[in-house]
């Protein structure tokens, strides 16, 4: 008879809910209250003291200080909050990426300016009117430069061959001022001249090291921007509806229970973390090879591109080859003569300033080199500190922001209550997330705009690595460069061929997120499924056959 009172006794403890301590009495809530306050909610309908917690949907359903109200705004406040600590580690990485442009371009533009200013300072002395005559078309050589340094859409080899040409023309006329030439005249001087090298090799001298350095720099300039603007793009993804429930659970569950002291395990924060972030951490492989492409033009415009001596002496080539035609002006203008004939006499007749201001040249190169030295130096080693961001982010939040304990903390918030994290780490990227427990990633449907920018990532690649060994690439837009139209290409066939399950299934895998339309098409494979007229009919007749026999 005494075994009665002791088994009902074991089943009324046994069937009481846990609460984190062992006190009967109810925890105070005073703490959940003050951070509720703080987040700018109302305490309204706030518990003084825990309650039942049958009404959470997210948090474990134990004893809580929160209400449904209280754990939905919680989960709508943990979203933007992580939200925005993913843009301001974006944005981090952005005014790193950004300053190295700006530094970069200032050096490079202030180069050209230099140079240009150079030219313009000195060849009124040295040239006279072969000069002030022709300034427009040093102007448009250096317009032309700066706008193909821009990104804009000019052939630079076109572009320095028609200086040359239109320099020639000019200059032709000038030191041949007793003669009436005409435009169909400079058009048969121009294809006799060019056989004879009027300036001598600079033309094509300039044309080899000029095309490369400015190739260099734009593409390298180029390439900070480009990925600047692919972290901020990134970074303005939002979270899944999945992922704002584990990030909830992860940062204010523990709050609700009454656990405030007690930080997020480890490795717990950072399966979370890395199920949010999996799209992100596809970018890696594609971001370093873009940050290593950018130290190897880095490298190049230090170096064998030599960008300082090339662009800085512009205005010395151009007067070097001046010089040349000013002394090589009678072989030139004979050989002229002999293949178009000799022009008409001019009426205005000539004047000898010009030959008499046939000065040397002076103009002395300021090198910058050490400058650029210094720039090239200070951004590899901010392109190399930035190679690993995407994959190290998850610990860099986990560890700075989420303040996670450390990893061999057994009395850590595991997303149940204070204890040790058993489930292992998972890996980096989108198909690892398949056995995520704490995040569901359906790993068939990648993000399409993370997707978009891997291929930004490719591009520019793509553009630096032609830069590197001084071939041109047009900048042209590149909204068109995805291949596909959304059917799931972007996927790998070894991902898109799992579908993330929390409980087994017997259903076969889909093998691509939307099917492709080609050969029988779509419409095809939904006829042959449909049952036919007849069919229908059999199955109908049956139906009402087998009522009258159950009547």
């Amino acid at each position: 008879m005494r075994v009665f009172p002791w088994g009902f006794w074991l089943l009324c403890v046994a069937s009481a809910p846990a609460r984190g301590d062992s006190g009967s009495k109810a925890r105070s809530c005073a703490e959940v209250r003050q951070l509720y306050g703080a987040k700018g909610f109302s305490l309204s309908g706030v518990p003084q003291a825990e309650i039942s917690g049958e009404h959470l949907r997210i948090c474990p359903q134990g004893y809580t200080c929160c209400t449904s109200e209280m754990e939905e705004n919680f989960a709508n406040k943990s979203q933007s909050e992580f939200e925005a600590m993913m843009k301001e580690s974006g944005r981090s990485v952005q005014a790193t990426l950004t300053a190295q442009h700006r530094s970069f371009d200032s050096y490079f533009q202030d180069l050209l300016n230099k140079s240009e200013k150079a030219l313009y300072d000195a060849f009124p002395s040295m040239y006279g009117e072969l000069y002030t005559q022709n300034v427009k078309v040093f102007k448009d050589l250096y317009s032309e430069l700066r706008r193909y340094y821009r990104s804009s859409n000019i052939n630079l080899e076109e572009a320095l061959n028609e200086f040359w040409t239109r320099l020639l023309e000019r200059l032709f006329k000038l030191l041949n001022p007793q003669y009436h030439i005409t435009d169909e005249y400079l058009d048969c001087m121009v294809k006799h001249a060019e056989q004879h090298k009027p300036f001598g090799e600079v033309p094509r001298d300039l044309k080899v090291k000029a095309t490369r350095a400015f190739i260099a720099a734009r593409s390298y300039a180029q390439g900070f921007l480009v990925g600047s603007d692919v972290v901020k793009k990134v970074s303005q993804v939002s979270l899944s509806h999945e992922c704002t429930r584990a990030i909830m659970k992860l940062m204010y569950c523990p709050h609700c229970r009454g656990m405030s002291s007690v930080r997020p395990c480890n490795n717990y924060c950072l399966n979370v973390v890395k199920g949010c972030l999996a799209n992100q951490a596809d970018l890696s492989t594609e971001w370093k090879y873009l940050m290593d492409s950018l130290i190897g033009v880095a490298d190049r415009i230090d170096g064998p591109y030599n960008v300082d001596t090339v662009i800085g002496t512009i205005h010395m080539r151009i007067a070097e080859a001046i010089s040349n035609l000013q002394e090589n002006k009678d072989s030139i203008t004979s050989k002229v003569f002999q293949g178009c004939g000799n022009p008409k006499i001019s009426t205005k007749g000539s004047s000898s300033e010009d030959k008499k201001r046939r000065g040397k040249v002076t103009l002395e190169a300021k090198s910058s080199a050490q400058a650029l030295e210094m720039l090239v130096l200070d951004a590899k080693g901010n392109l190399t500190a930035l190679k690993t961001y995407w994959i190290t982010l998850p610990s860099s939040l986990c560890s700075k922001k989420v303040m996670a304990s450390s990893a061999s903390d057994d009395k850590c918030w595991n997303g149940m209550t204070k204890g040790s994290y058993l489930p292992q780490v998972m890996g980096d990227g989108l198909a690892n997330q398949i056995n995520n427990p704490e995040v569901e990633v359906d790993i068939t449907k990648p993000d399409m705009t993370i997707r978009q920018q891997i291929m930004q990532l490719k591009i520019m690649t793509n553009r630096l690595g032609n830069a590197n060994i001084g071939n041109d690439v047009d900048f042209q837009d590149t909204s068109d460069d995805m291949s596909g139209s959304g059917s799931g290409d972007s996927c790998p066939d070894d991902v898109c061929g799992k579908r993330l399950s929390k409980s087994p299934s017997t259903r076969q895998p889909e093998t691509n997120a939307i099917p492709k339309q080609s050969g029988h098409g779509i419409n095809g494979a939904s006829s042959r499924s449909l049952p036919s007229a007849s069919l229908l009919l059999l199955l109908s007749v049956a139906v009402i056959a087998a009522q009258h026999l159950w009547r």
